[in-house]
């Protein structure tokens, strides 16, 4: 049974006035309690309170006013996930600027589309290379007064490292003491706070305008739904130049929780161990990752130690299945999953830090199978959705209402709509006020009375929770007038064959589907250590015989859960990954398919070549 409309259950309290006041407020509760932990550059953490992070904050915040940024005038920040990424937006919210994000691997011409389109008067860098960027388009950027770089030195002319803000701004509050308390009283609800621009697969981004009353909705529906607690650490590594990682950031201001800050995703399992996080939220790629590294790893080794670990799982999920149906797990049931448990999965969730509550997904579909593997081992992932123009978070699973496989029920105060033909439906506070300057593509997306189109197809199920099917754009027709969604087929195949990387799913109206698949060179080569070959060069190896026999026998029994018209019939393997600076990947990690589509149009072609 399903059902067309739903809205989330819980009772929320009401926001707060804008986000500066929220922090404002946090301080106030919570002044010399941890706030934030970071590393130094010897990999050491430290701890920072909400009062050493007020400090630096109302520092840049008087500098940014001394620079004569004004009500909502914009700020960039060009910069990795860091501690001062997270100093500098405070900063801006307190200032009552408005930020303008923008992803460090963005190319110079789009950096200067983003900051000229949205009027930036002061840009944060990270570095050198980020600054160098600025530099060689600082001819169209002439409304930026001034760039602010967080790693090295100014030049005396256009760029002041951050020491020299924060200095500025002694100066600044020295004459006017009040001057940043006034600039954060005087935000108002519906001021800009954030211009988050989509990576767009074609055609320049697009800016969405999101203001402080979206952005303290989320925090009050959030601390609503209870899934976060206060004495907990979060370990965020996210891009916070995208929504999914702001949202944690606004949820921490509204909650008080501690967050653990470092976004190099190559040291995401290692910093696992070392902060020993309560929750961590994460693209599901991320997620692929950890499970194809456990699972290489393991049937490298082979032996017992690998039907011990295949046993603890079958044992694992059916005591899962057994629980999800309201049942108690005892007998010798019960027995042979506290073995696994000691055996197995003890060791999995110690590698994640051990103190797990559980984890959250978002951004793109999670593999249900994948999903269905960690519960067994006891590491709950809570898949969300959400995106850039509803403030991030829409929808959640609750600890108490979960379905692998689903993103859960609304949160307070929105509500979830499905169309006649499919299409999500999202009317609340989270919702955008739209995209800078661009009517015509607010008016496409915005509806009336207050519905947001998000272009994402899906269904709700008579618990009222949700479950995204496919983008509406992506759902591809075969020759023969039958639809495929090929994200839920892509999601399917990497759980089937863990040394997967990515599964690009194509027709462009032909008579079948093809796939381009690419692999992760690690746990091809732990797969090829297990197998005994010896194929030194990574290339050769990837695409080798024995690997593609491998991925083949997946993609066959791929073929044996989906319907006639959905099966691969032709594929081809990739020599590399897909990737973020190759432009195949947005930032979130979502394969860019058109951009796909042109650059392996050949290899495409070829797999319909007499056809």
């Amino acid at each position: 049974m399903t059902q067309n409309t739903v809205t989330g259950p819980e009772p929320l309290a009401t926001p707060a006035t804008s986000v500066a006041q929220m922090f404002i407020q946090r301080v106030s509760e919570q002044r010399d309690h941890e706030a934030f932990r970071a590393p130094d550059a010897d990999e050491v953490w430290h701890s920072h309170t909400w009062g050493d992070i007020d400090t630096k904050v109302r520092r840049l915040a008087a500098g940014l006013l001394a620079l004569g940024v004004g009500p909502q005038q914009r700020v960039g920040i060009q910069s990795t996930t860091r501690l001062d990424w997270v100093v500098a937006d405070l900063a801006v919210m307190m200032s009552g600027g408005a930020t303008t994000t923008v992803y460090p691997t963005t190319q110079a011409d789009d950096i200067a589309f983003i900051l000229s389109d949205s009027e930036c008067v002061v840009v944060f860098a990270e570095d050198e290379a980020q600054v160098a960027k600025l530099r060689g388009a600082r001819g169209t950027l002439t409304g930026v007064r001034k760039v602010v770089v967080f790693d090295g030195p100014g030049d005396g002319d256009w760029v002041m490292s951050i020491d020299d803000l924060a200095a500025f701004g002694d100066t600044h509050l020295a004459s006017h003491p009040s001057a940043v308390d006034d600039a954060a009283a005087a935000v108002q609800p519906d001021h800009i706070a954030t211009l988050i621009y989509t990576s767009g697969t074609t055609g320049r981004p697009k800016g969405v305008v999101l203001t402080h009353s979206n952005w303290t909705y989320e925090g009050a529906a959030i601390e609503a739904v209870d899934v976060i607690r206060k004495e907990w650490v979060q370990f965020l590594w996210l891009p916070l130049a995208h929504s999914f990682g702001k949202v944690l950031l606004t949820a921490q201001l509204q909650i008080g929780f501690i967050t653990a800050v470092d976004g190099r995703v190559d040291r995401i399992v290692e910093n696992l161990g070392v902060i020993k996080p309560s929750f961590m939220a994460a693209a599901p790629r991320i997620f692929e990752k950890v499970y194809t590294k456990v699972l290489t790893t393991t049937e490298a080794e082979g032996g017992v130690k690998a039907k011990i670990f295949h046993w603890a799982f079958e044992v694992g999920k059916e005591a899962k299945a057994l629980e999800n149906q309201g049942k108690s797990v005892g007998g010798l049931l019960g027995i042979k999953r506290s073995i696994a448990d000691k055996l197995v999965f003890t060791k999995i969730r110690d590698r994640m830090g051990g103190n797990i509550e559980y984890f959250i997904s978002g951004s793109a579909a999670l593999s249900k199978e994948i999903g269905e593997w960690f519960e067994a081992a006891g590491l709950l992932i809570l898949e969300g959705y959400g995106l850039t123009e509803t403030s991030a978070a829409t929808s959640i699973n609750r600890p108490t209402n979960y379905r692998i496989g689903s993103v859960g029920e609304p949160l307070p105060g929105t509500e979830m709509r499905i169309a006649a033909d499919g299409e999500i439906l999202v009317r609340g506070p989270g919702v955008m006020r739209g995209y800078h300057n661009n009517p015509q593509a607010t008016e496409e997306v915005l509806l009336a009375d207050g519905w947001f189109a998000t272009g994402d197809v899906g269904e709700i199920d008579a618990k009222g929770r949700v479950q995204i099917t496919d983008r509406k754009k992506d759902l591809i027709k075969t020759s023969a007038g039958k639809y495929i969604a090929p994200s839920a087929i892509e999601s399917s195949f990497k759980s089937l064959c863990p040394m997967a990387s990515q599964m690009v799913v194509y027709v462009g109206n032909r008579s079948y589907a093809t796939a381009l698949v690419t692999l992760d060179p690690e746990a091809v080569q732990a797969w090829a250590h297990g197998e005994g070959l010896d194929i030194g060069d990574p290339t050769a190896l990837v695409t080798s015989e024995p690997v593609r026999a491998h991925v083949h026998k997946a993609v066959e029994q791929l073929n044996s859960q989906l319907n006639k018209w959905e099966t691969i019939k032709q594929f081809r393997i990739l020599p590399e990954d897909l990737s973020v600076e190759a432009g195949e990947l947005t930032p979130s990690l979502k394969i860019k398919r058109k951009v796909i589509e042109v650059k392996y149009s050949e290899v495409i072609d070829e797999m319909y070549a007499g056809h």
